[in-house]
């Protein structure tokens, strides 16, 4: 009897080819697509639409594998969207796809695989799962460095790795376009979404102002950091740190939002040179699986042979960094100072390829 996976199915190519390579694996596929919040808005743009998963609903009957839609509209509501909005309302950026993938996709896929019998569950995400001789297991980086995704899975436990299968995390995204054209997948040549599923089309600021009005901030000043007034910005939940397109306001020279100021509404411009920090302070930190030498020790730093490398965004390329525990959480000092530390994203820790773990920044220094 072959064993049963739940495999979660965006309508993208990524997910469709992992369909594939479970097949050819022996497994018996169950394909799974979500009904999140952008399934009923007139979006066509992201993921998650009625497009979509009529395209992950024709890739199921082309290869005769049954597939069902999870109405997941509440806890998405309750877990992204809501947190999405109170973090703007805060001053703070946030990076809703990760506790998506914690709270709603993977709890959702967990459940429903128990529900149908299923051993495992697996996903189209760039990213790796290895199993350690300690009988943990480890997330680690997709072959791709251009489209690696353990970023955005850095809140994972060891629940969901050790039923988890990654099939595409082996391959180069041309390599996974090949397959597709290989199989004749209608998901081969589907181009990419790059916004946020209900956002659609990449204006979070229009986003909250109608559909969260209450954590969208009124116009207020932009200052320099010295507090002089420089003009009127549309609300902090317009800006995030490090931007400086849209700002609205001629300067005669480059600025850049440095800060948010939400007990002021303000928001601070300043130099290049500005944005740059040397290190910041993470909170609800989660480990997924550090071995001994490397957790961080009572009133003390990590040990063990190199420094981690933390993230700090998921484009970003990571650094050095120490990691001592301190009274306002994580304390992370960078080996050279980086641009643009965010509050509301999150630092993600690495070494070598393997995905410690994370937490949210909660401030730069």
């Amino acid at each position: 009897m072959k064993k049963r996976v739940v495999l979660g199915m965006s309508g993208g190519v990524d997910s469709s080819v992992a369909a594939c390579l479970l097949m050819e694996e022996g497994l018996e596929v169950l394909g799974v697509s979500m009904e999140l919040y952008s399934c009923d808005s007139p979006l066509k743009k992201g993921c998650c639409t009625p497009i979509d998963r009529l395209d992950a609903r024709k890739i199921c009957e082309q290869f005769k594998i049954p597939f069902e839609i999870l109405d997941l509209r509440k806890p998405f509501k309750t877990h992204v969207m809501e947190y999405f909005a109170s973090e703007y309302s805060k001053g703070r950026t946030p990076l809703p796809c990760a506790p998506c993938n914690r709270d709603v996709r993977f709890k959702a896929l967990l459940e429903y695989a128990d529900k149908v019998g299923a051993y495992g569950i697996a996903t189209g995400h760039y990213a790796r799962i290895q199993k350690n001789e300690d009988g943990t297991f480890s997330l680690l980086r997709g072959i791709d460095p251009k489209k690696d995704q353990s970023y955005f899975l850095w809140g994972l436990g060891q629940t969901e790795l050790s039923r988890l299968k990654l099939p595409i995390g082996n391959f180069s995204k041309p390599q996974v376009r090949e397959m597709a054209r290989k199989w004749n997948l209608i998901t081969s040549e589907k181009k990419e979404s790059q916004e946020l599923c209900f956002v659609g089309d990449d204006d979070h600021a229009r986003f909250l102002e109608e559909h969260f009005p209450e954590a969208a901030f009124q116009a207020g000043d932009y200052v320099d950091e010295a507090g002089k007034r420089l003009g009127k910005h549309r609300g902090l939940h317009a800006y995030t740190i490090g931007q400086r397109r849209g700002l609205g306001v001629a300067l005669g020279e480059r600025r850049y939002v440095v800060s948010l100021n939400p007990e002021k509404n303000e928001v601070v411009l300043g130099s290049k040179d500005s944005l740059k920090a040397s290190g910041l302070i993470a909170k609800d930190v989660h480990w997924i699986a550090p071995p001994p030498s490397i957790l961080p020790l009572e009133g003390g730093g990590i040990k063990g042979e190199g420094d981690p490398v933390v993230r700090i965004r998921s484009t970003h390329p990571g650094v050095e960094a120490t990691l001592n525990n301190s009274e306002e959480g994580l304390k992370v000092e960078f080996k050279n100072p980086q641009e643009a530390v965010t509050p509301g994203q999150a630092a993600v820790f690495y070494q070598n390829d393997v995905c410690l773990g994370g937490g949210w920044i909660e401030r730069a220094f």
